[in-house]
């Protein structure tokens, strides 16, 4: 670490350091949280102390990395202890959308300061770590069934359910995770993120690609490995890989310029969106968009998942929140329809509609408001069976194609697969100096 600008000890159990230093070469206000299994208890000396190390992050202008473990208010220390979490939540809630926001979970997170990794902006968890806000003796007292802590809230149990974290790895391995993600990030929203090396050319032939899409219109792929081709030295960080796998997110660089990536995953529930892929998808867009990350868009998904349940969990909401964040995003966007893009779905994996600033589509895909089969059976549901065959084979043919959407203007080009690299490192080229005037309200009514 550089020379500390910041040093602040709780008087009580509770322990707080931060200073300004140095994470994998990247300048960053560094804090550690409950460094000590007995300095674990959150005072309000450590919430202020955490207070003053975000004024400092945001006086510096500089990334907050977080390396903390807490037990909860310092039961000890009366009500005043729960106004320590308070302050600290209230502090990094100042900083939002400011400057990037990480946190490394390094031991247990319990309690109300456990909410405190929902406000950062990327947390990582070490494998053996653990963090809920009630723990196991509550949820038995309450339900009558015994959970171990690991259940209810262990590393991995965040990164397949709750999508809490969105790197797991192993303890040693925490602070080079935590600079592995600042290198995609500027430091600071008035910043451009920064450049990284690479020979890889961006005008590379990808022809592996033209090889990725099944020729059955039901068969499953990675779309990982398209993100990979495109990608510099196909270099891909995805984040919450297990949370939501119908849906991909995740960091790259193109042309040496940092992106963020998202595709629809049909290895999983056929690529459809559901409320935790809109969950997902929309809480990573406006991360992008809060520190200048181009978002490209990959579309592959044959419309939202269909279900009672999701209906009654509000599919309604969290659908909303996927298309609010793409509407409301700023930063260069471009799409790539890849195979399917029907209905409603294709407008909030950012059409045209929703303001992308190019569209493109390989020959093989879908653009409609649904498929063949479902179509015929809505138009033509009296026809016999024969005669549907032949109807699905006509709609596909005359809807079914890239080129009825790039008449109608959803489309600037079909592009040839092995070129898609080119193209999208060109269309960044062009985006470089797009600057959009923000709507001054107050705040966004977020359908949270």
């Amino acid at each position: 670490m550089s020379p500390v600008d910041l040093r602040a000890r709780a008087r009580s159990r509770s322990q707080f350091t931060a200073a300004v230093g140095e994470v994998a070469g990247r300048a960053a206000v560094v804090a550690r949280l409950g460094a000590e299994e007995s300095d674990r208890a959150i005072t309000l000396d450590a919430g202020e102390a955490l207070r003053a190390a975000v004024e400092l992050a945001l006086e510096k202008r500089l990334p907050i990395v977080g390396f903390v473990s807490a037990t909860g208010p310092d039961v000890a220390g009366g009500i005043t202890s729960v106004h320590g979490w308070g302050v600290a939540a209230r502090a990094l809630v100042s900083a939002s959308g400011v400057v990037p926001i990480l946190l490394c979970v390094t031991g247990p997170m319990l309690s109300g300061p456990a909410l405190l990794l929902g406000v950062a902006d990327l947390v990582v968890m070490a494998e053996e770590t653990f963090a809920f806000v009630s723990g196991p003796a509550m949820v038995e007292q309450f339900t009558g069934v015994p959970t171990a802590a690991d259940d209810l809230g262990g590393a991995a149990m965040h990164a397949a359910r709750s999508g809490v974290a969105a790197l797991v790895v192993a303890d040693s391995a925490a602070a080079e995770a935590v600079g592995r993600l600042l290198r995609f990030l500027p430091s600071h929203v008035d910043e451009i993120p920064q450049r990284l090396p690479t020979d890889d050319p961006p005008d590379r032939a990808v022809p592996e690609l033209a090889e990725v899409i099944p020729e059955s219109a039901v068969g499953g792929y990675d779309v990982r490995a398209v993100l990979a081709s495109v990608a510099d030295d196909a270099a891909v960080t995805e984040l919450r890989a297990g949370w939501a796998p119908n849906l991909v997110t995740a960091l790259a660089a193109i042309n040496g310029h940092p992106v963020g990536m998202v595709a629809n995953q049909p290895q999983h529930l056929a690529g459809t969106l559901d409320i935790a892929a809109s969950q997902k998808g929309a809480r990573f867009v406006s991360f992008c968009d809060a520190f200048n990350l181009p978002i490209v868009t990959f579309v592959d998904t044959p419309g939202f998942q269909p279900g009672k349940d999701l209906e009654w969990r509000g599919m309604i909401r969290h659908g909303a929140q996927l298309a609010f964040a793409y509407a409301a995003a700023s930063v260069p966007r471009i799409c790539v329809t890849l195979r399917k893009s029907y209905g409603g779905a294709y407008i909030v994996m950012d059409s045209r509609y929703m303001g992308n600033d190019m569209a493109y589509a390989w020959p093989t895909a879908e653009i409609a408001v649904m498929g063949a089969k479902g179509a015929t059976e809505i138009l033509h549901r009296k026809a016999e069976a024969a005669e549907r065959a032949a109807l699905e084979e006509d709609y596909a043919a005359r809807l079914l194609n890239p080129y009825r959407a790039a008449e109608g203007g959803s489309v600037d080009a079909i592009i040839d697969p092995a070129d898609t690299r080119r193209e999208v490192a060109d269309a960044l080229a062009l985006l470089a100096s797009k600057r959009e005037e923000i709507p001054a309200n107050r705040h966004s009514n977020t359908p949270l």
